[in-house]
């Protein structure tokens, strides 16, 4: 039982988990490692559920200041063509530009061109949850120690269409599209190629970034990953979302409205490029009404529920082979607990899962406003590159599960098939 505000914290790993080195040569594995920076979870009494956690997101307060330079990449992939936007933390400046969030003004051309570096500050790649940015409180609150301190450096992949940023093949962002992050994490190898690469991901990010780290496998160019918040099976978190009144009435429909919103922005470039409905799209009030009216039709599922279950991540926990350190609350109203893959988890040497009994989604509130969720990720990213060496890490051969009887699962098979490059 949790006494104000005093949440339990456990963890699911498998009985054999992942061995670590230390540079002083000694030995550890990973749950001992996130173990040892996850600290005690005592959040404001107050808040004792995750109704009124995930609700309290909804006051305005301003957060920790963070300072990005955007960068527009041209999309590699053939079918996923168009453009996106990248957020790089820099210094503080004092450019503006109206039509960026705030903090936020464009790269000179120039500078960027001479970006490239050989030194060796770990870096991390950020993913955002649904139609949010690099804007988002919660994404600065993990990500401002590591920047104030000045020793790491931080990119955040903002969505198609997301965080003021403009869309130019009439597709928004998708669960499952994993293809901008792999682009600039493969930018971020060959450009600072003694860097240590991490990512990390909350809620829909969490979910993407899951996918691909489970898409790459052993090949992987990450050095560990985190993913936060994450709904892993969207057919269990949307079906939870519609069964009771406070999921359908108030978390989809704000989610909802504000895909509805995100598409209005884009009307003129996806209806140039598309054939989707718009009284339809005008129409929608839940989230799996807009999924239904524009991820399907857009991307060729028959039914949003096809869409969810090939999106999902639950599967690819099994396919991971770097260091993979997930963090949930058990009462998180949108990435429900039903929908975590426990099971999973116990089986894959190479992830973690670090569960709070209380927390909401992706919002932790402490006594005085600041983040839980915040300690553990820093003290997680810190450990790895002050104690351990990456160096000695091994990777695993990928993905399927050992065959019995001339069969053999693999938990990175998709439905939908996507045009490679």
């Amino acid at each position: 039982m949790d006494w104000f505000g005093r949440a339990n914290i456990t963890f699911t790993h498998s009985a054999s988990p992942l061995a670590l080195t230390r540079k002083d040569g000694t030995q550890t594995d990973l749950p001992t490692l996130c173990k040892e920076a996850t600290p005690v979870c005592q959040l404001n009494p107050l808040l004792f559920n995750g109704h009124l956690q995930t609700m309290w997101t909804a006051v305005r307060v301003e957060g920790p200041p963070v300072y990005y330079r955007r960068k527009i990449f041209q999309a590699d992939h053939k079918a996923y063509r168009g453009s996106f936007a990248v957020d790089f933390a820099v210094a503080p400046h004092k450019d503006t530009d109206e039509t960026l969030p705030p903090r936020t003004a464009y790269f000179d051309e120039d500078l960027f061109a001479k970006i490239g570096s050989d030194d060796t500050k770990p870096m991390i790649v950020v993913l955002h949850g649904l139609s949010g940015g690099s804007y988002e409180i919660y994404l600065r609150h993990a990500i401002a120690p590591l920047v104030d301190d000045g020793s790491w450096e931080v990119c955040v992949v903002n969505s198609r269409g997301c965080a003021n940023s403009k869309i130019t093949s009439g597709v928004l962002f998708n669960a499952r599209a994993t293809w901008d992050i792999r682009q600039v994490v493969k930018w971020a190898r060959a450009t600072f190629p003694n860097r240590p690469l991490f990512a990390m991901g909350f809620s829909l990010g969490a979910n993407i970034l899951t996918n691909y780290v489970g898409e790459e496998g052993s090949d992987c160019l990450l050095s560990a990953a985190i993913a936060v918040g994450n709904p892993f099976n969207l057919e269990v978190s949307n079906k939870a979302l519609q069964r009771t009144l406070v999921g359908k009435e108030i978390y989809s429909r704000v989610m909802g409205t504000n895909l509805r919103k995100l598409a209005n922005l884009h009307k003129t470039e996806m209806l140039s490029q598309t054939s989707l409905d718009w009284k339809a799209i005008e129409s929608c009030t839940y989230l799996h009404e807009f999924d239904r009216e524009v991820q399907t039709k857009t991307w060729g599922y028959p039914t949003e529920e096809a869409y969810y279950r090939d999106a999902s991540s639950s599967d690819a926990i099994l396919a991971i082979r770097i260091p993979f350190f997930a963090i949930s609350a058990a009462d998180d109203p949108i990435a429900v607990n039903d929908a975590v893959p426990y099971g999973e988890f116990r089986y894959n040497p190479y992830t973690v899962l670090c569960t709070t009994s209380l927390g909401g989604h992706l919002s932790w509130f402490e006594i005085g406003g600041g983040r839980w969720h915040a300690r553990p990720i820093c003290n997680f990213l810190r450990s790895l590159i002050s104690d351990i060496d990456l160096t000695a890490l091994k990777s695993a051969a990928n993905g399927s599960t050992p065959s019995f009887m001339g069969n053999q699962f693999d938990p990175m098979r998709r439905k939908l098939e996507i045009l490679k490059v």
